[in-house]
């Protein structure tokens, strides 16, 4: 998503040399959406893994709609436009199916069966291999696994967003679905690399996100300084502790860490040679216990959206 929009700044070569460097290293997941540009990231990536496709697991998303100059119309998550949005990303994305089909967020206004119906029918047709939802509730995550096999649930989760512990990861384990975890860095916050809004370009979207303003911030930031005190007694950098955190939560959880740039790829991908004992494990839940950051994840209307 960041390559593309949203945090500032694009440099789409280093873009796909940073993709380039993650399939040579093994990483096989691509995550992407049609609405991350708008349209552009979707052809970014169609780009990077043209020769390379075997090597991916490509997943896409629908459901939030936005026109080309970036104005959002709206969730839709009816029939017609889930088949309408797949033919539009598989020809952006230069491929011939996908691998994994989320519906990006639920429309309230559609039933949950309607839009899994149409999205089965995709997987029936070859363009699509597996079916997948974004921050959807428990109850509907299970009436759409009723309608046809959901291979993943995407929800943010890091140190600082564990609302998915409560009611979500017991859904999703009971039915046999996996999590992929998006945001396991606090959009880079727990990275340490955000301080302050200098650190922010003027129109990055984490200056409209509660988290990231006021006294949110500050406190928020007590969390970091005590995540990268730990870091730093165990020789690592804090944003690989916190996808270390996650990878130890369960062999059903795929963190999805975002980056545009080489260097900081190599640094998530070395999260995974780091082991975390018991006592560990504790002192990070002792450090971001559940609700432990100050401040919504999205703006209202953002989280109007989620948990449907």
């Amino acid at each position: 998503m960041g390559m593309s929009e949203f945090y500032g700044g694009r440099d789409d070569e280093e873009s796909i040399r940073t993709i380039h460097r993650a399939l040579d290293l093994g990483v096989n997941l691509l995550d992407t959406a049609d609405i991350y540009g708008p349209f552009t990231n979707e052809r970014l990536v169609g780009r990077a893994i043209k020769g390379r496709r075997d090597e991916v697991v490509l997943a896409t998303k629908f459901g939030n709609r936005r026109a080309a100059d970036g104005t959002s119309l709206g969730i839709d998550g009816s029939p017609a436009y889930a088949r309408s949005a797949c033919e539009a990303s598989l020809e952006r994305l230069g491929v011939d199916h996908i691998d994994i089909y989320y519906q990006h967020r639920v429309d309230p206004n559609v039933p949950i069966e309607e839009t899994v119906g149409a999205m089965a029918e995709l997987v029936t047709a070859g363009k699509v291999r597996h079916l997948g939802l974004s921050e959807a509730a428990p109850t509907t995550i299970r009436r759409a696994a009723a309608v046809h096999e959901i291979a993943a649930l995407q929800t943010e989760y890091s140190l600082w967003t564990r609302d998915p512990e409560h009611e979500i990861l017991p859904t999703v384990r009971d039915l046999g679905i996996g999590f992929v975890a998006y945001s396991p860095l606090g959009r880079a916050f727990l990275s340490g690399r955000v301080r302050s809004d200098a650190d922010l370009t003027p129109d990055d979207v984490r200056r409209r996100m509660p988290r990231f303003q006021g006294e949110n911030f500050q406190h928020n930031l007590e969390i970091v300084a005590l995540l990268e005190g730990m870091a730093k007694r165990m020789h690592c950098a804090t944003s690989q502790l916190a996808i270390a955190w996650l990878l130890h939560q369960g062999d059903d959880i795929v963190p999805i860490p975002g980056t545009k740039h080489v260097k900081y790829l190599d640094e998530n991908v070395g999260s995974i040679e780091i082991e975390l004992s018991a006592d560990d494990l504790r002192q990070l839940d002792e450090i971001a216990p559940p609700g432990a950051a100050a401040g919504m994840r999205y703006a209202e209307g953002g989280m109007a959206t989620v948990n449907w």
